[in-house]
């Protein structure tokens, strides 16, 4: 049965579908996404550095030692924001290093959503 017009018209991602594959093909891009999803107006780029530290080394974001927060920014700022800002899934400002949200963010946001729950690990791999 086909979804509702309305919900494939709410999950319309308003970009190629090369550029939504890009987008959400690293896990620290599709952090990032996730992250403006559920914010409003610029999010400072170390905001989001110490937010993916904190998601990757399991702690609590008071808790990101300054290097494990300076991998995080270099990788966002030197790669990962440009490749969103290029497929149009944010508005990255490399002079203020800022990130915003696009008509995009929050229906490729809902995908990835989509995927973290229809996927699962398979038991053999749990233990290890």
């Amino acid at each position: 049965m086909a979804a509702p017009t309305d919900e494939r018209a709410s999950l319309a991602i308003p970009m190629a579908p090369a550029g939504a594959f890009d987008a959400i093909a690293n896990s620290r891009r599709r952090r990032v996404v996730l992250s403006l999803s559920r914010s409003t107006g610029d999010v400072p780029v170390n905001d989001l550095a110490v937010e993916i530290a904190a998601i990757e080394n399991e702690l609590d974001p008071s808790k990101v030692r300054s290097n494990e927060r300076a991998s995080a920014y270099i990788s966002l700022t030197q790669r990962h924001l440009d490749t969103l800002d290029e497929v149009g899934a944010v508005d990255y400002d490399d002079r203020s290093k800022t990130v915003t949200s696009t008509d995009a963010t929050e229906p490729l946001a809902e995908y990835i959503r989509r995927l973290q729950t229809a996927c699962y690990k398979p038991e053999s791999e749990e233990s290890t």
